[in-house]
C-alpha cells in the first residue's frame, strides 16, 4: 500500500475532517481512506462516455435481446 501525503490543507478542512471522522466513529486517516475509496469507484463523466459509447457500439440481434429476456425471467 502506499502512503499519501497532503500539504497546506488549511486548518479549518482539518478541523472539520477530524470532526467528521470522530462523528462517524472513526480515525482521521480510516475516514479519508473511506472518502478515497468512495470517490475513485464512482467513474468520471469522461469515462461513462466511453463505456456508453462502447456500449451503444455494440451490435446485439433481436435473438440476442429475446435470449437476454428469457435469461432475465429464469431468474425470478
Amino acid at each position: 500500500m502506499s502512503v499519501l501525503t497532503i500539504r497546506d490543507v488549511p486548518e479549518d478542512q482539518i478541523r472539520v475532517l477530524k470532526t467528521r471522522a470522530a462523528q462517524a466513529g472513526k480515525s482521521l486517516q480510516a475516514y479519508m481512506q473511506e472518502l478515497i475509496a468512495t470517490e475513485t469507484a464512482k467513474p468520471t463523466m469522461r469515462e461513462m462516455a466511453a463505456r456508453l459509447e462502447r456500449e451503444a457500439a455494440a451490435e446485439y440481434t433481436t435473438d440476442d435481446v429475446l435470449a437476454a429476456i428469457d435469461e432475465g425471467r429464469l431468474g425470478r
